[in-house]
């Protein structure tokens, strides 16, 4: 299931220029991620509970076209891999039809305290692998 956020680029969002500032692109899939965890029910996105979290343990991105001051974008997050300990999302910024910008994100999950890796909650790892598609 590939879950889709509409986006507004402002000018915080741009160079001197009015391009999106590639950095930002990080950014917009981050809220898509938060998004999606709060529309499968989590409202903290990035802390399961009080002891557990996500963070980011690879990134790869492919800048394609650039985004501009003012134009409406879509941002997507999709789960392609849902781990004891992990997950793996495909994102995508697109315009219109038009793919702009696209990633492969892998989170880790972890204890608070120690950054240890740990086990995701069953009922969370549940309802991630069951999305997975």
């Amino acid at each position: 299931m590939e879950f889709k956020m509409p986006l507004r680029v402002y000018m915080e969002d741009t160079d001197a220029g009015g391009i999106v500032f590639y950095v930002n692109y990080l950014k917009f899939f981050e809220r898509a991620r938060t998004e999606y965890m709060r529309a499968q029910g989590f409202d903290k996105a990035a802390f399961i509970d009080d002891s557990l979290m996500f963070v980011v343990t690879n990134l790869t991105t492919k800048y394609l076209r650039p985004a501009k001051l003012d134009e409406q974008l879509i941002v997507t997050a999709k789960v392609i891999a849902a781990a004891k300990a992990s997950l793996s999302f495909d994102q995508r910024v697109y315009r219109g039809d038009e793919v702009l910008c696209e990633a492969q994100v892998r989170l880790a999950c972890v204890d608070r305290i120690s950054l240890k890796p740990k086990r995701m909650p069953p009922a969370l790892l549940s309802v991630l692998a069951l999305k997975e598609q």
